[in-house]
């Protein structure tokens, strides 16, 4: 399945039905009047949040939606038939932007929630409604209101609590394969990952926590270098950031500066997100090595994040970093719970 994370469509609400010129003629009824109903209320257009979507591919050639239009009011008075809403199903966590003033017309995040894009227009009064003592028998009724018309851009952000980030080939791929059940693709060479990876990883209490594996940010990723700028609005949603550095380059502090400097430009709050810094791939460098120890004093120097030791490869140090994840994860829930601002604390860090 493709990975289709933007849509550009078109949607158009049913319009009302017409009004309707009518007048009672019935056996003994000599003076029956005007019996025109109304029209019908036309169609909404509805957006709504479901579970078993996880992209926006179905937008990919689907672009313009409309709802059914309102039916003509009838004799006897009778209102025509109303147009049905058409209800568009999108994955939670879509956002929807009005492309005229840019302005978020609505935030899908949980299940079921539903928004109206486009009301279906008002019916047109039938000729019943014209009636007066200076007309007695009006030949006069309203059209239907036009629908209204929208053009909207769809902007999925993957709904993940935890958002692996780190440069291409650091490992994220490796790490969520090790820590859940699921399999991305794995290569020796930069950009292997082209969509976000999604994971769940279990805690000890038995809850699932999803992990996104972002794919890989470079210098310039804000300003649309790289694959990362396509994939930064799906680190906004991640309430703490796992950030993987591949120790085996050749300069993992540059590497570190380079993720935080895109994080600062990027803005939306990233930068202040709570991080974890897992220091990579420690099974590729000889037990003697001085890298881990020397790379690490100077993150430090730059950063108050508790710093992890780990190999995604060997499963070595994850379960210390997975502590420090779930820890802050259980303080900000309690936190919101309590709309309190989130106080979290470092676990001891396993260096």
């Amino acid at each position: 399945m493709q990975f289709i994370d933007q849509a550009q469509v078109e949607v158009q609400a049913g319009d009302g039905g017409d009004g309707m010129v009518a007048f009672r003629r019935e056996k003994y009824v000599p003076a029956g009047g005007p019996s025109g109903g109304n029209g019908g209320q036309g169609g909404s257009v509805i957006f709504v949040a479901v579970e078993h979507l996880q992209t926006l591919l179905d937008f990919r050639y689907a672009r313009h939606f409309k709802a059914e239009a309102g039916k003509k009011g009838g004799s006897k008075n009778m209102t025509g038939a109303s147009g049905q809403d058409l209800r568009i199903e999108v994955p939670c966590g879509t956002v929807i932007y009005d492309v005229e003033t840019e302005a978020v017309i609505g935030d899908l995040i949980t299940p079921g929630q539903e928004i109206c894009i486009a009301k279906g227009g008002k019916g047109g009064l039938g000729n019943r409604h014209f009636l007066s003592n200076h007309n007695r028998a009006p030949e006069r009724a309203l059209p239907g209101l036009p629908g209204e018309i929208k053009t909207v851009r769809l902007e999925l952000k993957l709904l993940a609590e935890v958002g692996i980030i780190g440069l291409p080939n650091a490992g994220k791929s490796t790490l969520i394969s090790a820590l859940s059940a699921a399999r991305p693709k794995i290569a020796n060479y930069p950009f292997t990952t082209l969509i976000p990876n999604l994971g769940v990883v279990r805690k000890p209490t038995g809850d699932g926590t999803v992990f996104a594996d972002i794919p890989g940010l470079i210098a310039g990723a804000h300003l649309g270098t790289g694959l990362g700028h396509e994939f930064l609005r799906h680190i906004e949603r991640t309430r703490v950031l796992l950030h993987l550095i591949d120790l085996t380059q050749e300069s993992p502090i540059e590497a570190f500066r380079t993720i935080q400097a895109e994080l600062q430009a990027y803005g939306r709050g990233l930068i202040d997100r709570p991080q974890v810094i897992a220091l990579n791939k420690l099974d590729a460098l000889p037990n003697d090595s001085p890298v881990p120890s020397e790379v690490a004093a100077q993150i430090k120097q730059e950063t108050d994040a508790p710093l992890f030791m780990v190999s995604a490869v060997a499963k070595v140090g994850l379960e210390p970093m997975l502590q420090q994840i779930w820890q802050w994860i259980d303080v900000e829930s309690q936190s919101l719970s309590q709309n309190q601002p989130a106080q979290p604390e470092s676990v001891e860090s396993a260096l």
